[in-house]
Formats: structure tokens, sequence, C-alpha cells
């Protein structure tokens, strides 16, 4: 598959306080091709997170083109965005966002099921997933009983369970001390690379962001 995973033309968003408009992007384009690990930088309140949203769907009151593995995400109904971000899109957040009354291999289970897969491959996968991160013996603790290295891990294999094109990672490891980050980011993007998606991952950590394919910079509502 040659053809872009991601491509934005034009991607604006615009806020009002009061009598203030605030232009926290103004035309952003963007284009990221299968495999390729982007760092998208940028100081808090740059507007990172408000493209993260944009292109995964999340929020609307954007304009301009999204176009995800080809197809414009501005021409579907709100049902078909929901199985575009099921089926083609990953998410891992600063928060893990783990559902605390199931287990680390029933949190990656379960998006897997409502993807339509059946329980066994489902729990294969998940297992696989969690052994490959480093927490093949924690598969049936729950969040409250992980570390947060480990509820990190488990949101990255949460996040690849469907073998998504593209992977929207937002400070990922940003609530983690900068040991924990270093290993757990490496295991991340080996993981990213062995299962050949593309990633966007926003970070304001220069260092962090050195170890992906391409840097840039999120200025004044522009790439850089």
């Amino acid at each position: 598959m040659n053809e872009a995973v991601l491509e934005t033309r034009g991607l604006a968003r615009s806020f009002t306080q009061g009598d203030q408009t605030i232009d926290v992007l103004r035309g952003v384009d963007l284009t990221i091709a299968p495999g390729e690990i982007v760092a998208l930088l940028g100081p808090s309140g740059s507007g990172k997170s408000t493209l993260l949203q944009a292109v995964g769907l999340l929020e609307g009151g954007f304009s301009g083109s999204i176009r995800i593995v080809g197809e414009e995400a501005a021409q579907l109904d709100a049902g078909q965005r929901t199985a575009m971000r099921r089926d083609r899109l990953g998410f891992v957040y600063q928060f893990h966002h783990l559902l605390p009354d199931f287990s680390a291999v029933e949190n990656v289970v379960l998006p897997q099921l409502v993807h339509g897969d059946e329980p066994a491959a489902a729990t294969r996968r998940a297992e696989g997933l969690l052994e490959a991160l480093g927490v093949g013996h924690r598969l049936h603790h729950r969040p409250s009983q992980l570390s947060g290295g480990e509820q990190q891990r488990v949101a990255v294999a949460r996040a690849l369970a469907n073998r998504p094109p593209l992977i929207l990672a937002d400070e990922p490891t940003g609530n983690l001390d900068e040991h924990t980050a270093d290993i757990v980011l490496a295991e991340f993007l080996r993981l990213v690379r062995e299962e050949g998606s593309a990633a966007l991952i926003a970070t304001h950590n220069e260092r962090l962001a050195s170890r992906m394919d391409r840097m840039l910079r999120l200025h004044e509502g522009l790439l850089q």
C-alpha cells in the first residue's frame, strides 16, 4: 500500500472566547506514509491535542480535508466515522483510560470483540501483544493492580489490537517518570514498527521525539 495513511489539507479550527476568536489550527497540511512514525512537537497549548482530536475524528468544528487511508472523513456520517475510528485508528493517551473492572487481557480483547473478532482469536492476539510488551505475567490483573508503566503498556496493546493503519498518541509517556517513559516508548515504537502501523505521536520531549522517523513542530497553528 503506497497511499498515504493520513493526509490533511487546510485543516483549521477556531474557538470563540467572549469577543475573541482564537485560531488554534490555521491550515495544517500533513501527510504520513504507511509505516512512518512522526513526532508532533510543541509546547502545552500549541494545539497538538486539537490536531490529534481532528484527525482522530473525535470532535467537529473543523474545516479542511482529512483523508484516512484515502477516504475523506468529511463525507462520512456519524456511524461511518465511528467505524473508521474502530477499524483504522488506534489511540494512546497520557492517561491510560483502561476499564477498571476488567483485567489487562480483557481490556485488549474488548475492542476486538467490538470489531467482530472471535473470542478465542481475540484472546490469543491480546496475550501476544501483552507478552511482546513485557506484561505477559500480568494478564489477569486489573488496572489498579498494575504500575503506571504497566498500565500504559496495556493501553498500547489495546491501541494495536485491531491492527489499525494509524496510531494516534497524545503524550503517551507524559504521566511516567523519565526512566519508565524511556522503556515504554522504546517498546511502543518497536511494536508499532513490527506491526507495520504508522503513528503520529504528540510530545513536548525532543529527546523522545528524536527516536522517531520525522519531527514536525506546531507553531502558531501551522506545522514547521
